[in-house]
């Protein structure tokens, strides 16, 4: 195809690209900005708790979307706000003062306990199947000869006292690694069976032990249980890492306090 060299004599193209990737870099900025506002937002005044103004050209029109495995649709932007009552209380008055808890901050999802409150179903694989399974329900799967078999080792708190021992492994079936190890509580009457987050666990061979240095041993009975023996739901993941995560700092007194 032939052009006419007269017509583009006197255009400058490099500018031309320049001008277009400039208006279509603006204008994907300005999308993902009203499209990261579909949760989350509005924001509230750290002071009053009362909704900041967001303005009609950065709030995104609704959308909705199809869930997988026939759980129906959600539409965004919804408006609906977090109505749990956290048991806290401000430090100052000025905007960005700490909060301080009041009550159990590791049950209280205050500071690193904090977790969203995701959907109370479990996860599933593409085939519709529960995601995140003991073994005990999947007998394909098992831990490789290689790797230290955490069953029947004995579990250690932060403090270094004996919490429990591990009568089973939960394994991620999406992604074949491991999730949790399910841990059978010391104590008189009927031992209880929390679940142990596999990234705040020490696995060693050597010793035969398991150490969780996020919590100590009293800590354990405390640790959110699951409904079903067998499965686990996607809010009861998040409230159970939550717990370990907030013993990082509130299993013991001295940690929440500085260093120095």
């Amino acid at each position: 195809m032939m052009f006419d060299s007269e017509f583009y004599r006197d255009i400058d193209m490099v500018s031309v690209y320049l001008w277009a990737f400039t208006l279509f870099f603006i204008g994907l900025i300005f999308y993902l900005r009203r499209e990261d506002r579909r949760e989350g937002y509005p924001l509230e005044k750290d002071t009053d708790g009362k909704l900041e103004d967001q303005g009609v050209i950065w709030y995104p029109p609704k959308k909705t979307f199809t869930l997988p495995h026939n759980r129906g649709t959600v539409t965004v932007p919804h408006g609906k706000r977090d109505e749990r009552k956290h048991a806290l209380k401000r430090s100052a008055v000025w905007p960005g003062a700490p909060y301080l808890p009041t009550g159990d901050p590791m049950r209280d999802a205050v500071g690193p306990a904090s977790y969203a409150e995701r959907e109370d179903v479990p996860d599933l694989t593409n085939d519709g199947r529960n995601r995140i399974v003991p073994l005990r329900v999947d007998g394909h799967i098992y831990v490789a000869e290689s790797s230290p078999n955490p069953v029947g080792m004995t579990v250690y708190g932060g403090d270094g006292a004996p919490a429990g021992e591990v009568v089973d492994v939960w394994v991620d079936r999406a992604e074949a690694v491991i999730r949790y190890l399910e841990v059978k509580l010391g104590g008189d009457g009927e031992a209880a069976h929390v679940l142990a987050p596999i990234p705040f666990v020490l696995i060693s061979k050597k010793r035969n032990r398991v150490d969780v240095e996020a919590i100590f041993a009293k800590h354990f009975a405390g640790v959110p249980k699951t409904k079903s023996p067998d499965s686990i739901t996607r809010l009861e993941e998040d409230m159970i890492a939550g717990y370990y995560a907030g013993g990082k700092l509130y299993a013991t007194p001295s940690r929440t306090e500085p260093l120095a």
